[in-house]
């Protein structure tokens, strides 16, 4: 029974890690820049849901509105921080994604104050059990659901509709596409706009598992985050959700056989370093 349940509080956590993880992989299989500024757009969304949720009572709201806040505001990160940049080497790029997530952790400490933020009124309170002793929070529960509704719905917009198409021929050639008709700006902007958004609802979720949202919540998870795009080859959509998963579970089963000797961020970047050393291009990913 105790494996059963650290797979599935590992299944939890590794949804949380493919929420902000499919972002950066986004960004990356378009641009090939590693997007580290990701983590101010989670940090945004968890401040956007807590702010909204108290004002009006409403986590629907709190949701969407968080979704969209961070959608527009990764938009305007890339107009403004990367798109001057595409002509550089990436390293510029990323040069410029590190101080903008500086600066984006000193604008919500000064915004918001260093000591956090929390719901009023607790949200999604309560245990439920599903048998043999194994019980989730609601909050877990609804998490995982609305993971698994969020990534069948962007893999049908990838794979079924003219602007998943059109991403999909923008990796692969962007100049063949642009010579189709495609505009590159327009794909660019929706690319951000879905991956921050995505950001944002993982802010959200975060901010209800632990019921605080602070200036420094995206550190860890935005380290992480890109330890998952390695682990599930640079690019890969369905290799980031096998390794948000397998790092969730590993870092479950970790917590209790070596957690006296490691903690748990530690455990995850000793995984990933031992998979580097085994498999250099990551587990999902051909050589």
């Amino acid at each position: 029974m105790l494996y059963v349940e650290l797979v599935v509080q590992g299944l939890v956590q590794g949804s949380i890690y493919a929420m902000i993880a499919l972002g950066l992989t986004l960004v990356y299989g378009l641009l090939r820049i590693l997007h580290v500024a990701h983590a101010s757009l989670f940090t945004l969304g968890a401040y956007a849901g807590v702010l909204i949720t108290n004002a009006s009572g409403s986590l629907a709201l709190a949701f969407v509105g968080a979704a969209l806040i961070a959608g527009l505001a990764g938009v305007l990160m890339y107009r403004l921080a990367y798109q001057p940049l595409l002509s550089q080497p990436p390293f510029v790029a990323l040069i410029a994604s590190i101080g903008l997530y500086i600066a984006s952790e000193e604008a919500f400490r000064i915004a918001f104050g260093a000591q956090g933020l929390s719901f009023a009124t607790p949200q999604m309170q309560g245990q439920v059990a599903l048998g043999g002793g194994l019980q989730l929070s609601r909050i877990e529960i609804w998490m995982m659901v609305g993971t698994v509704l969020i990534i069948g719905v962007l893999a049908w917009l990838q794979s079924r509709t003219r602007i998943g198409v059109a991403c999909q021929a923008t990796v692969t050639d962007p100049q063949m596409a642009e010579s189709f008709g495609i505009s590159l700006r327009q794909v660019r902007d929706i690319n951000f706009f879905v991956g921050s958004a995505l950001a944002g609802f993982a802010g959200v979720w975060v901010a209800l598992l632990n019921n605080l949202v602070e200036p420094t919540m995206g550190s860890v998870p935005s380290y992480k985050a890109l330890a998952i795009i390695v682990l599930g080859g640079l690019g890969s959509v369905p290799g980031t959700l096998a390794a948000s998963l397998v790092l969730g579970v590993v870092e479950a089963f970790g917590t209790i056989y070596i957690g006296q000797f490691l903690d748990r961020n530690a455990i995850a970047f000793a995984f990933l370093i031992v998979v580097l050393m085994v498999r250099p291009q990551g587990l999902f990913a051909r050589r």
